[in-house]
């Protein structure tokens, strides 16, 4: 007679409240604290993963809300746990709202992602192929085809780096592509081609101070898609303008995984007395319009990430020509990319940024205003006021072409 089974223990819940400041996952040297906004969710699950970022180990509910915050905070976390979320709430497409906690998502906070998308039906919050098209509902997890969240140590000993500071007019730009720039280059090891690491190769930096360059202008460095269209043709994203994560750079161009790559390659080319500037693309993420996957900030609150037309919330207002709009006058995405931008020039240390597609930057829903929040909260931050601040000035939207606004 086989021996009869002990009851199962039922464990306390260990998540404390936590904080709602600042956002995303941080570190504090004993745990780490969760924040998520969003303002019309009734439920937020954080999904804790293995190592490997495959098997989901729990879902613990945030326990706390605090001015549209959902919080938490886990003692037992550690820098190199890999998380995600599902964001319970309305599915109503026609009000805007397209919540479904099948589907798991990416921080917009997060700092470092591991894994790539894997384009599957799944990934979509209605089902393909249903004659309700967008309005209907899928069930199917989500999980196994994105890119998971990984919480970071930020700690990182830069010594006697500083900012280079080079005068305006004595600033000549050379716009490089991460991977390209060092994918061919004879001295730069074959492992570190096409990475961050590449870019710290004395040979290569010695080409481009040659040519009489002041600042290097990355191309985007954010992780971003590769479109499914793109990878249907045996083709990638390689120009990387479809970002995903704002924080977070592009785990392609990362040699060893870890996020001090990035600084130590800023620091090497402020030694070799070269800026750093980031072309970065806050004007749409990469879930593209109504028919496109639901990966992040679309399940996490789209009615408040996304500029949707009045008249039917169910459709994407489009001035960025990729399907989607990012709607900057809402407080909590102006705070988003400013604080995106602050992480970059401040924990980072780069110098400047090149923003794309910038007119909507600066659109209220009623058109271009030069003195939108966005375009005065960059003048008057201590820090993001001192960096130097390039604006693509057009976009194909209403009143778009703004050059010398």
């Amino acid at each position: 007679m086989s021996k009869p089974k002990a009851a199962a223990l039922v464990e306390p819940s260990r998540i404390r409240e936590g904080l709602p400041f600042p956002l995303g996952a941080t570190w504090d040297g004993l745990g780490v604290n969760f924040a998520l906004f969003s303002a019309h969710a009734t439920k937020v699950e954080l999904c804790l993963f293995d190592a490997s970022g495959e098997v989901e180990l729990e879902r613990i509910e945030l326990p706390e809300y605090t001015d549209e915050i959902f919080h938490g905070y886990l003692p037992d976390a550690h820098p190199g746990q890999i998380y995600g979320y599902r964001v319970h709430g309305p599915y109503e497409p026609q009000h805007g709202h397209r919540f479904n906690p099948h589907k798991l998502l990416i921080d917009p906070y997060a700092k470092q992602l591991v894994g790539s998308l894997k384009w599957s039906e799944a990934l979509f919050g209605y089902t393909i192929g249903h004659p309700d098209g967008d309005l209907s509902f899928d069930e199917r997890d989500s999980a196994p085809y994105v890119p998971k969240c990984k919480v970071i140590d930020p700690a990182y000993t830069w010594g006697r780096d500083q900012r280079v500071g080079v005068p305006w007019d004595r600033t000549i730009l050379y716009e490089a592509h991460v991977r390209g720039i060092s994918m061919c280059h004879p001295a730069v090891p074959k492992d570190n081609r096409g990475t961050f690491a590449g870019l710290m190769c004395d040979e290569l930096l010695g080409h481009i101070k040659q040519l009489g360059v002041s600042s290097i202008e990355l191309l985007p460095i954010h992780a971003f898609v590769n479109d499914q269209h793109l990878l249907q043709k045996g083709l990638n994203n390689y120009w990387g303008y479809n970002s995903i994560a704002f924080f977070a750079p592009h785990p392609r161009y990362l040699a060893n995984g870890k996020i001090a790559e990035f600084k130590e390659m800023v620091a090497h080319l402020h030694d070799a007395g070269l800026e750093v500037i980031l072309d970065v693309v806050y004007n749409h993420t990469a879930e593209g319009n109504e028919l496109g996957p639901t990966l992040s900030m679309r399940g996490i609150d789209n009615a408040s990430y996304y500029r949707l037309m009045p008249e039917d919330k169910r459709f994407y207002i489009n001035d960025s020509g990729t399907g989607n709009t990012l709607d900057l006058s809402h407080p909590c995405v102006l705070q988003l990319v400013t604080d995106s931008l602050r992480y970059w020039a401040g924990e980072m240390h780069v110098d400047g940024f090149r923003f794309d597609l910038a007119t909507i930057l600066g659109r209220y829903h009623e058109g271009f205003d030069e003195r939108h929040s966005f375009l005065v909260a960059c003048r008057q931050d201590p820090l993001l006021s001192q960096v130097k601040l390039i604006a693509e000035p057009w976009d194909c939207g209403p009143g778009g072409y703004q050059v010398g606004n």
